[in-house]
């Protein structure tokens, strides 16, 4: 096998096909829940809950302990994907997002566990809504963390912005650049890769508010299930291609 054919197989094997599409669609379900659920709380996008916490401070909006403790939470999710990842260095990329992908749906159970012995929520400040809230933005620090640590062909999948923004740039010089080919060629495989993700993202946003609206916290069984199917076939990927 050639060397330019055997990193191409290695990339591809990098990681499982769609997922930065299903992470995506992940963070928006999840992210999307908990603000519904938990008086406006980010848990994917936790520099949201600084505007959110201004406002509060301002007179607008309510559960401002649970935003404040919910960036201690996220990056304690960030410290236990680091610790984890680095018990498993000498492994492949496969068994490390595996592992990872473990550690998030332990804490995402945590989330829909408290949330639903804490049901119906109506105040901020009980303390199994902030237990709930803080696990929510600890499984989201892992996922934040996931494709950082382990290195692996990800795109952003929790925030949009930067997508959206590349995407746009990726349009125009589609649209405007007709006599530079390799500048079209890097545009279109990179609107390949990043409107997957934002239009699984948006999905799940809406699928995230229709499954509280519809079944509470026990909608997170579903972002649960997800996780576990990608723990299972990352757990195969990253291995070294085989030798012809």
């Amino acid at each position: 096998m050639s060397a330019g054919a055997e990193a191409q197989r290695a990339a591809q094997l990098d990681h499982v096909p769609g997922e930065d599409t299903w992470l995506a669609t992940i963070a928006g379900y999840v992210d999307t829940l908990g603000f519904v659920a938990l008086f406006g709380l980010f848990t994917a996008h936790v520099t949201g809950n600084f505007i959110l916490i201004g406002s509060g401070l301002a007179g607008a909006g309510s559960g401002l302990l649970i935003k404040w403790l919910a960036f201690p939470a996220f990056i304690a999710g960030i410290v236990l994907a680091r610790v984890l990842d680095n018990r498993l260095l000498l492994r492949g990329h496969g068994v490390r997002a595996c592992a990872l992908y473990g550690l998030q749906a332990v804490l995402l159970t945590g989330f829909m566990a408290a949330g639903v012995l804490a049901a119906p929520i109506t105040d901020s400040d009980a303390p199994l809504t902030i237990a709930c809230g803080l696990l929510g933005a600890a499984a989201m620090g892992v996922q934040n963390a996931h494709g950082r640590l382990t290195a692996r062909s990800v795109v952003a999948n929790t925030v949009m912005t930067g997508n959206v923004t590349q995407a746009v740039i990726d349009v125009f010089d589609l649209l405007f650049s007709p006599g530079d080919q390799k500048a079209r060629h890097a545009a279109r495989s990179r609107l390949m890769r990043t409107l997957p993700p934002v239009a699984g993202f948006a999905i799940g946003a809406g699928a995230g508010a229709g499954g509280y609206l519809l079944a509470s916290f026990w909608a997170l069984l579903l972002p649960l299930a997800a996780l576990c199917v990608l723990a299972v076939l990352s757990r195969n990927t990253g291995a070294a291609p085989a030798q012809t």
